[in-house]
C-alpha cells in the first residue's frame, strides 16, 4: 500500500512543478504588461541575465530590478501579448511575446524560467526593439 502511494506521489510531482512555472509565467506576463519591475523581481534568482536596451550583462537581483524599473519608466507598457511558450527537457520554460508601449513602440520580449536546485527562477530576460 505504501509503495502504491509513493508511486502516485512521484507520478504527480512533475505536474505540480509544471503548474508552478505556469503560474510564475502568468505573474511575469502580467508584470511586463503593467511595467511592474518589483513584481518581476520576486521571481529573479540571485543573478539575472539581462539583454535590454542600454543594459546587457549578468546583474544581481537588486541591480536587475533597478535596470528594469528604469526601462519601464522610459518605455511605459501598454500591453504584453504572448506569441509562443514552451518547455525543455530540464524543466525550463521560455516565453516569447511582444511588449507594446503607450508611445506605440514594440519590443520583442523573451524570458527563461530555469530550475536551480529545486526552485524555479526568472533566469534570463531579453527585450529588443522591433
Amino acid at each position: 500500500m505504501i509503495r502504491i502511494l509513493w508511486v502516485i506521489i512521484f507520478a504527480l510531482l512533475p505536474i505540480n512543478l509544471t503548474q508552478s512555472t505556469e503560474d510564475m509565467a502568468r505573474d511575469i506576463n502580467k508584470a511586463i504588461g503593467q511595467g511592474h519591475a518589483r513584481n518581476m523581481a520576486k521571481h529573479f534568482g540571485p543573478n539575472v541575465e539581462l539583454f535590454i536596451p542600454l543594459s546587457e550583462g549578468t546583474f544581481s537581483k537588486s541591480q536587475s530590478e533597478v535596470i528594469l524599473r528604469d526601462f519601464f519608466t522610459r518605455n511605459l507598457p501598454d500591453t504584453f501579448a504572448v506569441h509562443h511558450q514552451g518547455s525543455s527537457r530540464d524543466g525550463s520554460l521560455y516565453v516569447i511575446g511582444t511588449l507594446k508601449t503607450k508611445e506605440g513602440n514594440y519590443f520583442r520580449t523573451y524570458y527563461l524560467i530555469k530550475r536551480v536546485s529545486q526552485t524555479y527562477f526568472l533566469h534570463q530576460l531579453q527585450i529588443e526593439a522591433r
